[in-house]
């Protein structure tokens, strides 16, 4: 369940970081951080896979313009 999780919130998460809407680093892992909470509870996951998630995400959405180059 948790490779499903991770993929899906890793997919989510850049397809948001790279928004232009969103200006800062803060920003997106917020957002990043949110999508990855979410995506996690939604497909079940317990509260560990949940915070692993949501940090995640956080990571992946600060570094969304980095990876992305934007």
């Amino acid at each position: 369940m948790y490779k499903a999780t991770s993929a899906i919130a890793l997919v989510a998460i850049m397809g948001v970081a790279g928004c232009d809407n969103l200006d800062t680093d803060a920003e997106r892992a917020i957002v990043g951080a949110g999508i990855g909470a979410a995506g996690s509870a939604a497909l079940g996951g317990d509260d560990r896979d949940t915070t692993t998630a949501a940090l995640g995400g956080a990571l992946v959405g600060a570094l969304g313009d980095d990876i992305t180059g934007r």
